[in-house]
């Protein structure tokens, strides 16, 4: 049964290990100030949401000041509705890729969990109301969140939450941990660079959208493994070596690798940029 841990003074996380009885290890975040608290992504369904309502009421009486979506994936914002009317912040590709495509997830998650059909046909897709491109600032009252969107990565719309006063930072999907990360709608290339950017950032506890709560060596560590992937991949896409190759020398399973490698290559030529040479 997961609990809520404090990872920073008034700085929560709680970790939901399932969906529906498959592995998920997803990770909310909940930070108190004077004015209320900020919670971060709000599940997959209306119906987490409420459950998710409920286990903040076991944490605090405070009200829900503010939402932060760090990305536009069904998971992480599909219980924006049971929030309002508090404001929720996003990237702007947030809601505008969260309008988007969410009918095409609504469908093929139904297709492949006929089961939950009712649970997700309840869903109105609800967007960021509150928009920003690079950088905002969150007022609790007490405490700043700082919102940041580095760079392309997981998507072209992550933002990573930072509280100075706890050095706590909220990756998002930028990191996982426990398991690869998911290069589904991910900008290979530019993610190594964000990652490393990311890092920069690091100066206490780091929360990945799935998996265990890490630090700064966990951090460096991924954006290590990010940078190989991009540099694998541009070789590959080169021809300068096979997908054999590619996958031997990887730092993530075959399967993670085939998708990644796609991904660079899309990457590679939506900027025209030549594939010969090495380096992220």
């Amino acid at each position: 049964m997961s609990i809520w841990r404090e990872v920073g003074d008034r700085v929560f996380v709680r970790r939901y290990d399932t969906w529906h009885g498959e592995p998920f290890d997803q990770n909310i975040g909940v930070v108190i100030g004077a004015d209320g608290a900020a919670v971060i992504d709000t599940r997959g369904s209306h119906r987490l949401a409420d459950e998710l309502l409920m286990d903040i009421r076991t944490l605090t009486r405070a009200p829900v000041a503010a939402v932060v979506n760090t990305h536009f994936h069904w998971d992480h914002t599909w219980g924006n509705a049971r929030f309002l009317p508090s404001p929720i912040w996003g990237h702007i590709r947030c809601a505008e890729q969260l309008v988007a495509r969410s009918a095409d997830s609504l469908e093929r998650l139904i297709r492949s969990e006929p089961g939950l059909a009712e649970e997700l046909e309840e869903v109105v897709v609800t967007p960021p109301t509150v928009t920003f491109d690079d950088a905002a600032s969150l007022d609790l009252g007490d405490r700043q969140l700082e919102l940041r969107h580095l760079g392309l990565g997981h998507t072209d719309n992550d933002v990573v939450v930072v509280d100075p006063e706890t050095g706590v930072l909220f990756a998002g999907d930028l990191l996982e941990n426990d398991a690869p990360p998911s290069f589904h709608d991910a900008f290979p290339i530019a993610w190594a660079a964000t990652a490393a950017r990311l890092t920069t950032f690091v100066s206490g506890p780091v929360v990945p959208g799935h998996g265990s709560v890490g630090a700064r060596a966990f951090a460096e560590d991924q954006a290590r493994a990010l940078a190989e992937i991009a540099d694998i991949g541009r070789q590959a896409a080169a021809g300068m070596i096979d997908a054999d190759e590619a996958a031997r020398r990887s730092p993530f399973p075959a399967e993670t690798t085939g998708v990644a490698l796609g991904r660079i290559r899309l990457e590679l030529a939506l900027a025209h940029e030549p594939v010969a040479g090495g380096g992220a």
